[in-house]
């Protein structure tokens, strides 16, 4: 998928009225998915080609490429984005601190860090990773649309 079309992804679901209960989508190459107040897609890449610990490195090497191409063309329409840490409300999670909202807890589960942004004109918030970024599972390149305010 070209950034142009998770470009147009991402703004068909800046505009899309939110799912009443969680389901499955075929937004991404990999699917998507969202529940009240969030949808999510996301995109798997091409695997690579060498064995072992250098395509582990060269798969995660093209997906903050493709993370930092798509994160500068949100700029280039929307401003700078925020680069938040997710590990702070993944741990307040875990403790039972605090009660961390959808679709906020899915995305520190899933990954370290997100680029947001706020779409002001429709009160939502896209927030943009690479999925298995902590160490947990295969790299995806996520987005989530959401009116739910970071925590």
């Amino acid at each position: 998928m070209t950034i142009a079309e998770q470009l147009a992804t991402i703004d068909r679901l800046c505009a899309e009225e939110f799912p009443t209960a969680h389901s499955r989508s075929v937004a991404g190459s990999y699917g998507g998915f969202g529940g009240p107040g969030f949808h999510a897609v996301a995109w798997e890449l091409s695997a690579g080609s060498l064995p072992g610990p250098e395509r582990e490195r060269e798969v995660a090497e093209q997906y903050e490429a493709e993370r930092e191409a798509l994160a500068q063309r949100l700029s280039d329409r929307r401003g700078e984005s925020q680069w938040i840490s997710l590990d702070g409300m993944f741990l307040r999670a875990q403790q039972g601190d605090e009660r961390i909202p959808e679709p906020w807890a899915l995305l520190s589960a899933h990954m370290r860090n997100a680029d947001v942004w706020k779409a002001e004109e429709v009160g939502r918030w896209i927030a943009l990773g690479v999925s298995g970024s902590g160490g947990g599972g295969e790299p995806r390149l996520l987005v989530v649309i959401t009116d739910i305010d970071p925590p």
